[in-house]
This record gives C-alpha cells, structure tokens and sequence, in this order.
C-alpha cells in the first residue's frame, strides 16, 4: 500500500511539474512577443520621427534666374538649419502650375510654397499689390527696397492671410525692359503692337496708354507666342528674358527701367502655422538669409543677362536718351491717376512720400 501511495504522489507530482513546464514556457514566448511588438512600435515610431516634413516650393522660371537660384538657396539653408527635418522639394519652370493655377493649389495645400510676381495677387482680392505695376513709380533700387523692407510691405504682406496665405518676404527680379521685332525709342513705336502682359489691371493701362494691344499670356507660353507671332513684344528683367532665349525672337530689346518685377514668398497658412515652433523659426531664418542672397545677386544677374543678350549678335539693345525717358514717363505717369481708384490713392501717396521724402 505504501509504495503504492508513493506511486500515486510521484504520478501528482509529476502532472504538477508539466503544467508548470507549459505556464512557463507560455510566459516565455508571451514576453518574447511582447518584446518583438514593442521593438517594431518603437523602430516604427523612430522611422516616424525621421521622416523629414515636405514643402513643395513651386515657381515659373528657370533655375538659372534670380528667384531660381534664391529658391535652391532657400532649400539649401532650411534643410541645413532643420537638420534634415525638412526637405524642400523645387518645380521650377512651371513644371507643377503655370501662373494662372498655382495660387489656388496653395490655398488648396496642393503646394506648400510660391513665390509669384506681385500681379498675381490682384484677382486674390488685393487689389493693392498692382501698386508695384505701375510705371515709373520707383526711381532707384534704394527707392523700392524701403517700401517693401518698411510698413508698407509689411501691411501688404498681411492682406493675404484672409485668403489662407501666409507671405514670409519679398524677392527682387529687377527692373522691367521692353522687346519687339521692331525699334522701340519712343511711345508711338508701341503704336498697335500686341504686347504680352501679366494679368494686371494696371499693365493693361500702361500698354493702352502706349497706343499697344496688351495680351495676358501664362509666361511658360511666351516664347512660342513671340515666334509664331501671336504677339509682337513684351515686357520683362533682363534675367527672365535670356533665361527663357525671348532674344532669339525678338530683334529689338529697349532698356526702358520702366517698372519692376518682383516677388512675394507665400506658404500655406494653415500648413504653415502647424509645423513646430523649432521648425518655423529654423525656416524664417533661412528665409531670411535666402531673402539677402535674392536680392543681393538680382540686379547682378540682369547685368550679366544684358551682355548675354548682347554678345548672342542676334539683338539689338538699345538705351533711352534722357529725352526719350522724358517722353517715355509722360506718356505713363497718367496711369497713376488711372488707377488710384483701384490701387488706392493714399497707398500711392504713402509709397511717394517714401521714396521721394516729405
């Protein structure tokens, strides 16, 4: 009886130590699981964190111009400053929207970042940003770099978050010069020419007050439209006109300096205002520099595009006289006037105490 008793113990014993064996064989691999789940969450969570935030900068013009070249400033700095936390990603060219789309694919968030011509914000509503349009309004550089730099730009700027658009600095392209098939040394040269324009009440008047039939064209198809002959002339900086070889079909370049073309750097507000405090201050500082560089190197390469043009052999550029400019600047200044129910008359004041003094 005795063995068998102890028999009978061992057997308990021994289903006692199997079932002890599974338990801990299940805890094993619960905790090897456990630890396998974490580990993925973790690498996952850390692959996360590196992925850097996307801004999509598109523009119109080659990479070659002055807003070409401070766009890949921009993306070299702001990458750097982040650390790689953000990846600037350029469309130059028009690759992604011509003129007329790509503000609304920024308010859509399709874009992150443009920088247009100062035109382009009239139809948005701001009608005041066609105060740069107007001829002769800027007798220097100096001129125009304490209205946009100063309150005026500042308060233009801010007319454009009611619209979901954030605008971050202004971009100098240059002073505009003039181009057709034929001479243009005075206002009657202009005398029926088809001139290609940027959608802007205020050019649509200079062009009529030079007896000329102004055309609004995305300038991605100005090129085409100069050789085939859909127009005759049109207005640009020197740097868009050589970048984009309009000298090759065009005989007659005039430097008239008769008004500018410049450009506001805008980002998506709402995407804007989302990314982290770091990461915004990172990327103003980066504007900032980008900015000094942009209009540091604008009027350099507008020279350098002028000798271009000249040493191609295939146009003419010619130099106003100081009379010519005489007549020229009578013959624009009226759109001043014009346009001042438009634009504003006293924004038009503000900008001519400015530049001019008290």
């Amino acid at each position: 009886m005795a063995r068998h008793s102890h028999t009978r113990v061992a057997v308990e014993q021994g289903k006692s130590m199997s079932v002890n064996s599974l338990k801990g064989a299940f805890f094993a691999r619960s905790a090897l699981f456990a630890s396998l789940a974490l580990g993925i969450f973790l690498l996952t969570e850390s692959v996360r964190a590196a992925d850097p935030v996307v801004i999509k900068f598109s523009h119109v013009v080659a990479p070659d111009t002055p807003k070409g070249k401070a766009a890949e400033k921009f993306k070299q700095l702001a990458e750097e400053r982040t650390k790689g936390a953000v990846k600037i990603e350029i469309y130059p060219n028009s690759q992604l929207y011509k003129d007329k789309e790509e503000l609304e694919t920024l308010q859509l968030g399709t874009v992150q970042m443009l920088a247009p011509s100062l035109s382009k914000f009239g139809p948005l509503g701001a009608k005041e940003f066609e105060v740069f349009d107007l001829p002769y309004i800027f007798p220097s550089q100096a001129a125009l770099r304490s209205v946009v730099d100063g309150p005026i730009g500042a308060r233009l700027l801010k007319k454009l978050e009611g619209s979901g658009i954030l605008g971050l600095a202004f971009w100098d392209n240059g002073f505009k010069v003039m181009s057709a098939n034929k001479p243009l040394h005075v206002p009657s040269d202009f005398k029926g020419l088809k001139m290609r324009i940027q959608s802007s009440k205020v050019l649509d008047a200079q062009m009529r007050a030079l007896s000329a039939l102004p055309q609004v064209m995305a300038f991605s198809e100005v090129y085409q439209a100069l050789q085939t002959g859909v127009v005759d002339g049109t207005e640009n900086p020197p740097s868009n006109l050589y970048t984009q070889k309009m000298h090759e079909v065009q005989k007659h370049v005039t430097v008239s300096e008769h008004g500018y073309l410049g450009y506001a750097v805008v980002v998506n507000k709402a995407f804007w205002e989302g990314l982290p405090a770091d990461v915004r201050s990172a990327l103003n500082a980066a504007m900032k520099e980008a900015t000094a560089y942009a209009n540091e190197i604008a009027e350099q390469e507008n020279i350098k595009a002028l000798d271009a043009v000249n040493a191609s052999g295939r146009t003419e550029i010619y130099v106003l006289t100081p009379a010519e400019r005489a007549a020229w600047r009578a013959a624009l200044l009226p759109v001043h006037q014009e346009m001042a129910g438009r634009i504003g008359a006293d924004l038009i004041e503000s900008i001519n105490t400015t530049v001019t003094g008290p």
